[in-house]
């Protein structure tokens, strides 16, 4: 990772094991990460492959998501089950959110 970089921006997880996560580096400097977003960080482990981590952004606060530490060299296929599955489950969530944010509106109306 570039030394200027807190991580990768999680854009997007395909499917296929074949295609790649879709990433974006992020600055040091950027504000915080919202909600549903997902952040990876990965170095050289001290013995062999590479210490991966990811943490997720809540709507008040970021929070460990998960830890892959002396992952191999296709520690990306290794952590893509989890991305995928909780991408998934923020977009559920902020579509639920909406839908009763909605709901809420439309009963006080």
């Amino acid at each position: 990772m570039p030394p200027w970089a807190s991580g990768a921006l999680v854009h997007s997880v395909p499917i296929h094991t074949s295609r790649p996560i879709n990433v974006l580096w992020v600055p040091n400097t950027a504000p915080r990460l919202p909600f549903g977003r997902i952040l990876l960080r990965w170095e050289p482990a001290p013995a062999a492959g590479w210490d991966v981590t990811a943490r997720l952004g809540l709507a008040t606060t970021v929070v460990p998501l998960a830890t892959w530490p002396a992952a191999g060299d296709d520690w990306p296929r290794l952590v893509r089950p989890t991305l995928r599955e909780v991408t998934g489950l923020c977009s559920v969530l902020t579509v639920a959110t909406a839908a009763l944010e909605l709901a809420n509106r439309l009963a006080d109306s």
